[in-house]
């Protein structure tokens, strides 16, 4: 008789990759940096451990934005104080908060409960070419399409 496997910590087996942002949409790289921090690339996956691995984006500031996103694509946030919304548009996260701009949209795709979050301390997002991860020899991964 089989059983089905049921991943757990003990037998979960993570790996590092590097993924260059430059001249890549963003949504498109977004979606599969999330499913490779959720582990659904696996054939181990299960929905309630966190069975993903480490992704390292590098590159951030070299983002493409499809259509007049730039300019009309809005972020907020509020300070929680009365009149304390703050907004920027696309042009302005992309050139000073790349990485705040990857983040917001990789983690939109997580679940939203601890599983998720413990998933969002999997991604290392870095605004040029270089990361301070060597030691961990992580692997180029070539995103499809």
């Amino acid at each position: 008789m089989r059983t089905t496997f049921m991943a757990n910590e003990a037998n979960v087996e993570r790996k590092w990759y590097v993924v260059d942002a430059e001249d890549k949409t963003l949504g498109r790289l977004s979606t599969e940096v999330a499913t490779l921090l959720r582990g659904k690339h696996k054939p181990t996956y299960t929905p309630h451990v966190d069975t993903g691995d480490h992704v390292i984006i590098i590159n951030a500031d070299k983002i493409h934005l499809t259509g007049k996103k730039l300019s009309d694509k809005i972020y907020y946030r509020h300070s929680n104080y009365p009149g304390g919304l703050k907004e920027r548009n696309a042009e302005e996260m992309r050139s000073k908060y790349p990485e705040k701009m990857l983040e917001l949209a990789i983690k939109g795709m997580l679940p939203k409960n601890k599983l998720g979050r413990k998933m969002g301390k999997k991604l290392h997002v870095y605004r040029g070419a270089e990361h301070k991860h060597e030691a961990q020899k992580p692997e180029v991964y070539e995103l499809r399409g």
